[in-house]
């Protein structure tokens, strides 16, 4: 779920006011600079002339470039350049000031509505590293709506991802210390990625993470095949190796290349259609699945997962106990109709 950007745009009051004092200042310096072209003749250039009006607005206090010993009148001229030049630039420098002000306020601002935000969440998950790998996990995350916190430690990738999808929660911070992962609100986190590409990174994320919520599902990209006990022994309950899964990829669209091309188009599809997982949950009255009616429009029944048993293409007297879970292809509106009839909303 996205926020509001931290950086909020400068207001269009500051925004204006700086337009405003730029052209005083330079209609200013322009009258200054034919006035005194006029008062001293042909004898000062415009660049004399300019100058003389610069360093009055300025107050550099140069002797001046234009006499005016002989001109009582190009003093009083003087006196109302240098008058409404400090003027315009005392209200420049404000501005700037405003600005300066503005920017770091509604960033601390955004920052702390962020923290508030994150401290609220339930049932979210926290991606630690959002390199190439961790930005296609969000990509994934935000396409079937559901909410994530970012934690990364070099802020150039997190702006990276926001430039994609701006407002969304981060943290900058190493995702291996308790206190960063706890800012992530973990104890009420469903689920952790932990996708650096650092192996050893990756491990102490599982291994910090799972003594914080033991009941988090922790899921680790491995680089090295022979990392991934370690891996498993620190708690992650899944760990994937993109080489090692991308090696069976490309072997599977050679020799299974039907099944690849429909994987790929329900991935692709306007309706994001995914095949979703649905626990039914704790204090769910046993009943058959056809009592539930689960509107069919918006996803499919494929299978129900109960132990070590599966039941696939399940007919609708099947019973459906607390604890079951119900494998389904979806959208995400979909998906979320099957929780409520369940009763998770």
């Amino acid at each position: 779920m996205p926020l509001p950007a931290s950086d909020q745009p400068v207001s269009r009051r500051i925004y204006l006011g700086f337009l405003w004092s730029i052209g005083i200042l330079a209609i200013i310096l322009v009258i200054g600079t034919v006035g005194y072209r006029l008062i001293g003749g042909e004898r000062y250039s415009l660049l004399d002339s300019f100058y003389m009006t610069f360093i009055t607005i300025a107050t550099i206090g140069f002797s001046e470039i234009v006499d005016l010993s002989e001109h009582p009148g190009g003093r009083v001229f003087t006196v109302f350049i240098g008058f409404a030049g400090i003027a315009a630039m005392t209200y420049l420098t404000s501005i700037v000031t405003a600005f300066l002000i503005e920017g770091r306020i509604n960033e601390a601002i955004g920052r702390r509505r962020m923290e508030k935000h994150i401290h609220r969440l339930k049932d979210h998950y926290i991606i630690c590293g959002i390199g190439r790998v961790g930005r296609n996990v969000a990509h994934e995350l935000t396409t079937t709506h559901h909410t994530y916190v970012v934690i990364d430690e070099d802020m150039h990738s997190i702006d990276t991802h926001l430039e994609k999808f701006p407002g969304h929660m981060y943290i900058h911070g190493d995702a291996s210390d308790d206190d960063v992962l706890q800012k992530a609100h973990i104890e009420t986190a469903r689920g952790v990625f932990a996708v650096t590409g650092d192996d050893s990174k990756n491990l102490m994320i599982s291994l910090t993470a799972k003594q914080l919520n033991p009941a988090t599902r922790v899921v680790a990209r491995c680089h090295e095949i022979r990392n991934t006990e370690k891996l498993r022994k620190t708690g992650a309950d899944a760990i994937v190796s993109p080489d090692f899964t991308g090696g069976l990829r490309i072997a599977s669209a050679m020799i299974r290349p039907h099944v690849v091309t429909f994987l790929d188009q329900m991935l692709k599809s306007d309706e994001n259609l995914r095949v979703e997982e649905v626990i039914v949950p704790a204090g769910f009255s046993e009943q058959p699945i056809d009592q539930l009616n689960l509107p069919s429009r918006n996803h499919i029944l494929l299978a129900l997962h109960e132990g070590e048993q599966w039941v696939f293409n399940p007919p609708s007297m099947h019973m459906l106990r607390a604890g079951m879970t119900l494998v389904i292809m979806a959208t995400p509106e979909g998906r979320r109709a099957v929780e409520e009839a369940l009763g998770w909303v």
